[in-house]
């Protein structure tokens, strides 16, 4: 099946001569016709330049082998990827579409940006030893030539969760896998917690997890930008728009059971200039669906889900866009610059923020608390009430904290276990995955992005294998059991 879903690629690179023609130059007697008709023009309008009646620059191209639906962190990451592992250099032709262009609303510039590798299920811990690699040595792939190195702002401070009794077994669990994985991470009694850590109080934990490297956190914004000024250089399209409506062919077949589905091909993509009524069609081969917090509604335009409930036709993708507050405050009695990134039993998490005794921190809400998604504004009482009296008994300090500032961004929610979504629909054959990482996607990016490409060009996983992160557990309601979640 993957193998067929790639086989149109290279069947419209076939046409390409074709298409190229239409699009890069006319013939002849073509050229000569145009000339006509702009002589005609000019003799009617005023002044002597040639100015065309209509600017088409903006519009995105007719075609392009891989449209890349979100043009966030793992967007530009698989776009990176894609052209990075391409062969020979300048095969593919990649177009990413990102409605925010300011990305004032997007989930990467918006997060607290950490990183670690203290989960519980080895594909996160992979792909965050992998991506941590690659921030440590991000200039080595993201280097641009006569432009200025980037300047990631990696803290090394660690990660720090602290369990209670009833927590305590699974954490020794969780670090068991953790050091299997090649991760370094220590445990420390609430004596050791203490000594090393003389402004935590330790009531009510019984144990904690340390990692001593390769934990901490960075700046996402220049991972972004790195990432987007990166892949521009390799030849990859930009188009500020909105994709509004999928255009495919169906098959119809029959499985083992006697069950029959539809197959889907994405043939065209409809996209919606950015303030504008206009759209334009664009052929393509592979579609990736990277929209993070609204990747459920692009799945609805193809189609997903909209069949006998129970059915694999009928699945839907699990994701939709949560609010989460983000707050910022002072404390000059607060812990100091060797604080680590630190998780509460309840909860709470903070860091430390730049050096003037700044830190920033927040709590995922219970389900029944969930805010409205349909805007960004924060609740500051969520604050009072909910996250600064876990901050005040955890850290006595912050007592006497005085709140700064806030923010709210979402995340890419899979409600049906948490965790990402990477690889192609088994019945929409050419679209693929690349979400759900519900609060996790920045840190696991660079991995994804590459994940994501191997199984296009190549039609399976190859770095790290993350099968157990495809679309088909929905239907098999296989999840994924991550404890570590954030």
């Amino acid at each position: 099946m993957l193998r067929t879903a790639l086989r149109p690629r290279w069947g419209r690179a076939l046409l390409a001569r074709g298409l190229g023609s239409r699009r890069g130059g006319s013939a002849p007697d073509q050229n000569g016709k145009v000339s006509e008709i702009k002589k005609k023009i000019q003799s009617v309008l005023p002044g002597g330049a040639w100015n065309p009646l209509y600017d088409t620059s903006y519009l995105p191209p007719e075609h392009s082998d891989v449209v890349i639906v979100g043009g966030g962190v793992i967007g530009l990451s698989v776009a990176y990827w894609l052209k990075r592992l391409e062969k020979p250099r300048g095969a593919i032709r990649v177009l990413v579409v990102e409605r925010d262009h300011t990305y004032s609303r997007a989930s990467t510039v918006l997060s607290v940006g950490g990183i670690r590798q203290q989960f519980s299920v080895p594909e996160n811990i992979q792909l965050s030893l992998f991506s941590i690699e690659f921030l440590r040595n991000i200039n080595e792939y993201l280097a641009v030539v006569d432009d200025p190195p980037l300047d990631i702002q990696f803290n090394p401070s660690g990660y720090l969760l602290l369990a209670s009794e009833k927590g305590a077994a699974l954490m020794e669990s969780n670090v068991k896998v953790q050091r299997q994985e090649g991760a370094k991470v220590c445990l420390m009694s609430p004596e050791q917690l203490r000594n090393k850590f003389p402004w935590i109080n330790t009531d009510g934990v019984a144990l904690a997890s340390y990692g001593m490297e390769h934990e901490g956190w960075f700046d996402p914004w220049c991972l972004l930008q790195g990432l987007r000024r990166k892949v521009q250089s390799m030849g990859v399209l930009f188009c500020h728009g909105e994709v509004t409506r999928f255009i495919s062919s169906s098959d119809h077949m029959e499985t083992r059971s006697g069950e029959e589905v539809t197959l889907k091909r994405i043939h065209e993509v409809h996209v919606k200039v950015d303030r504008s009524l206009e759209y334009q069609p664009v052929e393509c081969a592979i579609v990736i669906n990277a929209a993070g917090a609204w990747s459920g509604q692009i799945a609805q335009l193809a189609g997903i889900g909209k069949g006998p409930p129970g059915t694999l036709q009928g699945t839907k993708l699990p994701v939709e866009p949560r609010k989460r507050y983000v707050y910022v405050w002072h404390c000059p009695q607060g812990p100091g610059l060797e604080t680590p990134f630190v998780v509460d039993p309840s909860g709470v998490y903070f860091r430390r923020e730049g050096l003037g005794n700044n830190y920033l921190g927040g709590c995922s809400p219970t389900e029944e608390e969930e805010p409205d998604p349909g805007n960004l504004e924060v609740d500051h009482d969520f604050f009072q009430d909910k996250v600064w009296p876990s901050l005040a008994q955890r850290v006595p300090a912050f007592e006497t904290l005085k709140a700064r500032s806030s923010w709210a961004g979402y995340y890419d929610y899979n409600t049906f276990d948490q965790n990402g979504v990477v690889g192609p629909h088994p019945l929409v054959i050419n679209m693929y995955f690349a979400t759900g990482f519900s609060g996790h996607g920045l840190q696991q990016a660079p991995a994804v992005g590459r994940a994501v490409a191997e199984m296009v060009l190549q039609g399976h996983f190859q770095t790290i294998d993350l099968s157990p992160f495809l679309f088909s557990r929905f239907y098999l309601g296989e999840k994924v059991q991550e404890h570590n979640i954030v």
